[in-house]
């Protein structure tokens, strides 16, 4: 049976109203330029969002409120590179602010201790311990590391001087050599 409008739950039209308000009247005429924009930064996102917040239902959730937000404004992008930055930046300062209100919550750690460490991605060691970094180092490691972007770039997407975003890395690669028992100089 086809599932049409008529057949569909009594709730349902206010749920899709409620969903098509939240979407541009734009929208319709850039269907295929999201799909792009998505394609091309969904990967990373998550990546941001699951290093932040370690599980995947989290890491879902933010994601997809990044492309909310995303819809929500009218931002223009002066290449690839730069929609890939304000992606993770914006993934990032969500997953900040979600963090912060977990914390204002007064739930007992030993009740979230199976959520632990999901993977849904490269579980190796060293993954695992730029997860552990403090957040002001983790976003520049993968930033730098894993999206390829220069300290001069990182530090003008996170709007910091660019000596402190090279002490941060510096920093969270003496903690990376520490935690990882490496006798190499990093």
């Amino acid at each position: 049976m086809a599932l049409t409008y008529n057949s569909l739950p009594a709730s349902a039209p206010i749920l899709i109203e409620r969903t098509v308000s939240v979407i541009p009247n734009s929208y319709s005429e850039t269907e295929q330029g999201f799909s792009d924009v998505y394609a091309r930064n969904i990967d990373a996102v998550y990546r941001v969002c699951f290093s932040f917040l370690k599980n995947s239902a989290d890491a879902e959730d933010l994601s997809q409120d990044t492309f909310l937000r995303y819809l929500d404004r009218d931002v223009k992008f002066e290449s690839e590179r730069h929609e890939k930055a304000w992606f993770i930046v914006t993934a990032s300062n969500l997953c900040k602010n979600e963090i912060k209100s977990w914390r204002r919550k007064t739930q007992d750690i030993d009740e979230h201790i199976e959520l632990g460490f999901e993977q849904n991605f490269d579980s190796g060691e060293t993954l695992r311990a730029i997860m552990a970094l403090p957040n002001e180092y983790k976003t520049i490691v993968y930033m730098y590391y894993y999206e390829g972007y220069s300290t001069p770039e990182i530090a003008k997407m996170l709007k910091r001087p660019d000596a402190t975003v090279r002490t941060r890395l510096a920093r969270a690669r003496k903690l990376l050599k520490r935690s990882l028992g490496s006798t190499a100089d990093a």
